[in-house]
């Protein structure tokens, strides 16, 4: 069976793989395609197309949104993103990327003033791309104040610890209808780390009218149980499967591309059905 991951990360955001490398360690994973979905930025797609050439993976372009719906923060994949469409998504991002930017200086100027000396500049300057927490949290793990990135988000980086004060993020609504208004293809990722069964179940209540196409059954974090329940959920609001491992590289070394933990098997059937979804430019 051919097999994709439609959600993974490069160095262009919070990852640390290269494009070429992302492609190497797919083609060693046996995967046929995948989805670079980096947070908030389209800028390393020209980048992994190129170095896709002629290696037999198909490069699916996409991004990771960061959105807000009633206080609650949820990610909207945004795949088979055009070409001609990057800039229009840049300027959505725009401002809501000079925000994040003034939201995580305060953050990184708050933990030196608990005494975890940190330079936002030259945090800023090895990650290649945009600066999020979990950037700030390798960084955290580096200078030997974490002993691993999920402790440096219970310790320090969550909201309740009140280092962080989250930026205002774009609705998760308006995000989807975005999406289409490109032609590409609106999913869901991972809302079982958001919401219960309940919450869910009411936010797909706007977001199906609204045009989301899919939502992530398959993910690294999910057990059978989840994977199932997600599945049903799926069936319920006449929407479309979607898997990936949320690959970080060595910034999540528990996470593998294509088989997450260990536990994913994403069929490339599904992306077939999602790319039906997607509207030619």
């Amino acid at each position: 069976m051919k097999t994709c991951d439609l959600h993974v990360h490069s160095h262009f955001s919070d990852g640390t793989d290269t494009p070429q490398q992302l492609i190497e360690n797919a083609q060693k994973a046996g995967l046929s395609a995948i989805a670079l979905t980096d947070h908030n930025t389209v800028a390393g797609l020209p980048a992994l197309l190129s170095a896709a050439q002629g290696s037999g993976v198909e490069v699916i372009p996409g991004c990771e949104f960061t959105t807000e719906h009633n206080g609650d923060e949820l990610h909207i994949l945004g795949l088979f993103i055009a070409p001609e469409h990057y800039e229009q998504v840049n300027c959505l991002l725009e401002q809501f990327m000079i925000r994040k930017s003034e939201s995580n200086r305060h953050l990184v100027e708050r933990l030196r003033g608990a005494g975890i000396e940190l330079n936002y500049d030259s945090i800023a300057k090895n990650a290649m791309g945009s600066v999020n927490r979990a950037v700030i949290a390798a960084e955290m793990v580096r200078k030997g104040y974490c002993e691993s990135v999920k402790a440096a988000f219970s310790d320090y980086l969550s909201a309740s610890k009140g280092y962080y004060i989250p930026p205002q993020r774009l609705g998760s609504v308006e995000v989807i209808r975005f999406i289409k208004s490109i032609g590409a293809v609106a999913v869901l990722a991972h809302p079982f780390l958001t919401y219960n069964e309940e919450q869910l179940r009411a936010f797909l209540e706007l977001a199906v009218p609204a045009g989301l196409d899919g939502m992530e059954v398959q993910y690294s974090a999910y057990d059978e149980q989840t994977t199932a329940r997600s599945a049903v959920i799926t069936e319920d609001f006449g929407i479309l499967q979607s898997g990936g491992s949320d690959y970080h590289g060595m910034n999540k070394p528990h996470i593998s591309i294509g088989v997450g933990q260990g536990n994913l098997c994403i069929p490339l059937s599904l992306a077939e059905m999602l790319k039906k979804r997607a509207v030619k430019p």
